[in-house]
């Protein structure tokens, strides 16, 4: 560093510019480079350059800041205590795009880290030129000042509104349909950051007629693009019930579900939130995920994702579209879901997350399902905090049910239910009580355990009656 400082004064423009690069080169490097750079006092200089030199000088003295603000937070701050922010800013101004592109760059670099460096970002005036950036006819730059702006919005509300404020949402959205994968991924993330934060923010984005233009973009070549749109889509279902039947209504239920369906992984993620979140508001939208065959997508993931976090999601959306009546939970229930709920409730290795949300899940359902074999089939391996749901939906429906009370019987369900050791008083000796009375005393005696040992020994003391009459 010592040796590359002094030619930053060359009077050599050539060199200058040189070991500007080199610098930049070695601070890309590592952390430790980068914080070399700060600590040997030639962020100073590289700021004066901006203002002073050519604009080779100035895109190799941006690359350089952005070099070194990239690694951490620490650094960035150092960039912006050198007064670099303004230099960049005044840059953002400049004729050559490739000097605006550096700039803008740079600024995004600062901008991501946490809200108070976005905001010294912001309170040096960089938005408004951002955004006209992203109206200028270069492909590159668009793309750059739209990451930057979405490094901005994404921390906070206020920081979002600003982005807002300058009208950066209507000239977003007019780049919806462009070719440019890398563009569009931009695009659809600066749109998601904006809309994520409130609703009020959620519906300016959804007001520039994003729907349906975003979901051909779910089929989209490009994995990142795709995974955006999703993120866009499960960031504005997320506020209102308004917002989701608007998605549902320009057919974005379909288009989520074959995003899921197509995608393996991460990228998977933010459909099946999606999913989740517009099923939680009604019993209207969370049939409109059903009849889109949601659940078998839903059911998908969770039984073949390996990822505990993306298993987590499937069990909880799949317990947002079964919680509201007896036929949402028997669709759930139909998909063979309850099973690995249960699975994922009793598995030691599994997180607390997944284990917490599938155990969530899995009691959502139960207390609306009245679908018989599903909750038979749990009765064996139920803990007990799940069987207690289990057996007190048999509670309800036996008593009112003729045809499932001679099912119940036959298929080995009552004998299950005396096999069942319950505390006396609890909620389940009180429903396991209830179950009995739905059946002959005979028949729950025959089906107890020990019945079998009881009539031997009947049988033990039993005198025939012919015995009786000889004697």
């Amino acid at each position: 560093m010592a040796l590359l400082r002094p030619l930053l004064i060359d009077t050599v423009p050539t060199i200058q510019q040189t070991a500007a690069l080199a610098l930049g080169r070695l601070a890309n490097h590592s952390d430790e480079l980068a914080a070399a750079v700060v600590h040997d006092d030639i962020l100073p200089q590289l700021v004066y350059g901006l203002a002073e030199q050519n604009r080779f000088y100035k895109k190799a003295a941006a690359f350089v800041l952005r070099t070194v603000a990239k690694h951490s937070p620490e650094l960035a701050a150092a960039v912006v205590d050198s007064g670099a922010v303004t230099a960049l800013v005044t840059c953002l101004d400049e004729f050559d795009p490739s000097v605006k592109e550096a700039a803008a760059w740079a600024l995004g670099y600062i901008a991501r880290h946490n809200s108070e460096l976005a905001q010294a970002v912001v309170d040096a005036g960089a938005v408004p030129l951002l955004i006209l950036c992203v109206q200028e006819p270069e492909i590159t730059l668009k793309r750059i000042a739209a990451s930057a702006l979405s490094d901005i919005a994404k921390h906070t509300p206020e920081l979002a509104q600003t982005v807002v404020d300058g009208g950066a949402i209507a000239y977003l959205s007019q780049l919806l349909e462009v070719q440019d994968p890398k563009l569009k991924r931009q695009v659809f993330s600066a749109l998601s950051q904006i809309a994520k934060h409130t609703v009020d923010l959620a519906e300016l984005v959804v007001e520039a007629y994003i729907f349906p233009a975003v979901l051909p973009s779910l089929k989209d070549s490009d994995e990142y693009v795709r995974k955006n749109v999703a993120l866009l889509i499960r960031e504005v279902a997320k506020h209102s019930s308004e917002l989701a039947q608007l998605i549902v209504n320009s057919g974005g239920v379909i288009a989520l579900v074959d995003y899921v369906n197509d995608s393996r992984e991460n990228a998977a993620m933010p459909g099946i939130m999606a999913l989740g979140y517009i099923a939680a508001f009604s019993e209207r939208l969370a049939m409109s995920v059903i009849v889109s065959h949601g659940v078998p997508a839903l059911a998908r993931a969770l039984h073949e994702e390996g990822a505990a976090h993306i298993r987590a999601a499937a069990a909880w959306s799949l317990g947002q579209i079964g919680r509201h009546t007896p036929e949402h939970a028997r669709h759930v229930a139909e998909a063979n879901v309850l099973p690995d709920l249960l699975a994922c409730t009793l598995d030691p290795s599994a997180t607390d997350d997944l284990r917490a949300k599938a155990s969530r899940a899995l009691k959502n359902v139960l207390q609306k399902c009245t679908h018989l074999p599903a909750l038979q089939a749990l009765l064996a391996d139920a803990p007990p905090s799940v069987l207690e749901n289990v057996v007190a939906q048999f509670a309800k429906i036996l008593p009112s049910d003729a045809k499932a009370r001679k099912q119940f019987v036959t298929s080995g369900g009552l004998k299950k239910i005396q096999e069942i050791e319950a505390d006396d008083g609890s909620d389940l000796s009180d429903a396991i009580l209830t179950i009995n009375e739905c059946f002959p005393e005979e028949i729950v005696r025959y089906y107890s355990p020990g019945y079998s040992e009881t009539l031997l020994q009947r049988l033990d003391t039993h005198t025939p009656r012919s015995a009786t009459q000889s004697t």
